[in-house]
């Protein structure tokens, strides 16, 4: 329970703030978004040293209970975020435009920066039922087939031209958002098409029935609750949580590539995933930096997940993963950063043979 302790407070506390916010308005509204946004990267400015490494093969029995916690608070946050937005409830006693704006934005940050990992870490779990708990929250989000995309594609092809979601040096985001988002759903649903096929099942009875299925469903039961201007703040939420998710893809593998020899890629490495060091927003993001290791090992726990050493060979970003995605938004600055570190890594490697 020690070693989960600060998860469940860089969690729990900022996603509380949301749901309060959204009950109660007013200057709860900044509160939360400081909480989920400012107040973190000022924790990484402050302590941007990793955190070191739990022993290997510790056991981690409260890891899967807080992503069950999460998960429910990603419901509560969502349901109570839309209908403040919707109504204004409780917002007369602060400018309710701006009370409704750092709502959306916090709300937004907590879905794609917190909700979306831990459905990441749900999918790779073993138990079924965790795993359907991780699609929920993609299906939710209209977002579906990166719970297929994810496993069956980017963990097998990142960082070669077969991941629409590794980035190659060069393309800035705006390009690459698109691509991603199309080029996932086809190879996904190319994947599971095969495992039909494979195991002779009639057309439907994929994952992609139950993504799009799904994605119906929310739609429609938010039309219910909330009416059109509802699902308006839906599809807003949903896309501000999306871009989020594609910035961390875009942030995580942009410009490493892995070397094709004897028609074969080289297997993953370190080598091929951006880590970033502060321990504040990996902790927000369970782990979610810690990505090299993660490529190594899917199944690892996210509280499990190690830096081991860092070397000149090692991609670390110069800043958090929340930072750099900021940073992303804006290529011409992206690649005035990244651009010569990838220069840097290459000199090196060419120079170890």
């Amino acid at each position: 329970m020690r070693q989960t302790l600060p998860f469940v407070f860089a969690t729990l506390v900022p996603m509380g703030l949301v749901i309060v916010a959204a009950c109660l308005g007013g200057w709860w509204c900044l509160l939360a978004l400081l909480a989920t946004s400012t107040f973190l990267q000022l924790l990484d400015l402050a302590h941007p040293a990793p955190r070191s490494d739990a022993p290997e093969g510790t056991e981690f029995p409260a890891g899967n209970g807080l992503l069950v916690v999460i998960s429910l608070g990603y419901l509560a946050a969502f349901g109570l975020a839309i209908d403040a937005l919707l109504t204004g409830w409780g917002m007369r006693a602060f400018p309710q435009a701006l009370a409704k704006l750092a709502l959306f934005t916090a709300c937004g940050f907590t879905l794609g920066q917190l909700c979306v990992p831990a459905a990441h870490e749900l999918i790779h779990r073993p138990r079924k039922g965790l795993v359907r708990l991780g699609q929920m929250i993609y299906i939710t989000l209209l977002f579906g087939h990166h719970a297929s995309a994810h496993r069956l594609v980017h963990h097998i092809h990142v960082a070669t031209p077969l991941d629409p979601n590794s980035a190659p040096r060069g393309l800035g985001f705006w390009r690459f958002l698109p691509r991603a988002w199309i080029g996932s759903w086809q190879a996904g649903w190319q994947t599971e098409n095969r495992l039909r096929q494979r195991r002779a099942l009639p057309l439907w009875r994929t994952p992609y029935t139950a993504h799009l299925v799904g994605a119906a469903l929310s739609l429609g039961l938010v039309g219910m609750l909330f009416g059109p201007w509802g699902i308006a703040i839906y599809l807003a939420l949903c896309a501000h949580a999306q871009i989020q998710l594609l910035l961390a893809d875009y942030v995580q593998h942009y410009g490493l590539r892995r070397v094709k020899r004897e028609g074969r890629y080289e297997p993953v490495g370190p080598h091929h995933s951006w880590d970033a060091c502060p321990p504040a927003s990996a902790f927000w993001m369970l782990n979610a930096p810690r990505h090299s290791d993660h490529h190594a090992h899917p199944s690892r726990p996210y509280a499990g997940l190690r830096m081991g050493t860092l070397t000149a060979q090692r991609p670390i970003l110069p800043r958090s993963l929340p930072s750099m995605a900021v940073i992303a938004l804006f290529p011409p600055l992206w690649r005035k950063i990244m651009d010569p570190r990838l220069d840097a890594l290459d000199s090196r490697r060419r120079a170890q043979g």
